[in-house]
């Protein structure tokens, strides 16, 4: 997904977060910590009254609309479920966290709709600063998957190498395609906190561990995104979601970064927000979505692939994007 700044690419990330948010059950707080109501509506309740959704899956599907209240919370003015042969399945209104999980044993289009959501994955690398909550300490225990700021990596990682040796090296040996001076990680529960871990690396030839706070910020984010898209096969998202994952990249690692994410594709759906134009070129015309603002609303359409053909010819995707061939463009 490609478009100028402010044209809706991150709400379009956005909502995957808020919906699994949503289906966790914590609705409220995510709101909150959103800054209200009237920061997710668009231009607040006086313009947007109410949020609405709907989701399909085949012949199943889950709908809902959030309506705003006076104690700034967000409330379900409706929520259902669907099934194309029988129409909807009423869930509940009036509730300010979703009902979805009392509806598990009473019908089976909870079965092919909320589990596959829960299991939707955003990733957004881009704090990685010396408070950065990947470079401290957390639990080993804490490796059910990794999260969205990669803030449980070291644990993460410890998992692969015990449980999954021969994907923990394919890991490594990705990260030396463009830190060749990685050796490997040390991945120990740490000294004085047994149940606590920390992550930390060796050069290649040394045994004197650094902290990750020494790796530069784009070696730190590119290690991120390995994992992600080198993850066993059993413990991939259905759909992983990642916004900017270009930022402090080398072209080089921009390079290997696409041959993951055409990789990952081919078994999962993998949505990508970028602006970077080596990113790009990297993808063929039909892969991309283009996200342009009209009126102050956010317009996602695909490129007409035949129309290319001849620019094509001697031009990269990305060169087409920065002549405005595309769309996507900051306009007047």
């Amino acid at each position: 997904m490609i478009g100028a700044n402010g044209s809706g690419k991150s709400n379009f990330i956005g909502f995957f977060r808020m919906i699994q948010q949503m289906l966790e059950g914590n609705l409220q707080r995510y709101v909150s910590k959103q800054g209200g109501p009237d920061t997710l509506l668009h231009f607040g309740r006086k313009k947007t009254e109410k949020l609405s959704a709907e989701l399909y899956f085949g012949q199943n599907g889950y709908r809902f609309t959030l309506e705003p209240t006076q104690d700034n919370r967000m409330m379900y003015a409706q929520e259902d479920f669907w099934w194309s042969h029988q129409g909807d399945w009423k869930i509940g209104a009036g509730h300010f966290e979703t009902c979805v999980e009392s509806q598990k044993n009473h019908t089976l289009i909870y079965k092919y709709t909320v589990p596959p959501i829960k299991t939707w994955r955003v990733y957004h690398f881009h704090d990685t600063s010396e408070s950065a909550l990947v470079k401290q300490r957390h639990g080993v225990n804490d490796n059910l998957y990794l999260r969205s700021d990669a803030r449980n990596l070291a644990a993460f990682l410890y998992l692969l190498k015990e449980r999954y040796p021969s994907c923990y090296a394919r890991i490594v040996k990705t990260i030396r395609l463009v830190a060749p001076f990685f050796g490997d990680f040390l991945l120990r529960p740490h000294p004085d906190s047994p149940d606590q871990i920390e992550l930390e690396w060796t050069e290649k030839g040394e045994d004197v561990p650094f902290k990750a706070h020494l790796l530069s910020d784009g070696t730190l984010r590119f290690i991120c995104l390995v994992k992600v898209l080198l993850q066993p096969k059993e413990l991939q998202p259905n759909v992983i979601l990642i916004d900017e994952p270009e930022l402090g990249l080398h072209p080089f690692a921009t390079h290997v970064l696409a041959s993951l994410l055409r990789s990952m594709s081919k078994t999962r759906q993998v949505i990508v927000s970028t602006q970077s134009a080596d990113l790009l070129s990297e993808f063929s015309a039909d892969d991309v979505v283009i996200a342009d603002r009209v009126e102050g609303v956010t317009h996602l359409h695909r490129v007409d692939s035949d129309s290319l053909k001849s620019w094509l010819n001697e031009y990269s995707l990305g060169e087409l994007w920065q002549k405005n061939i595309l769309g996507g463009r900051p306009t007047r």
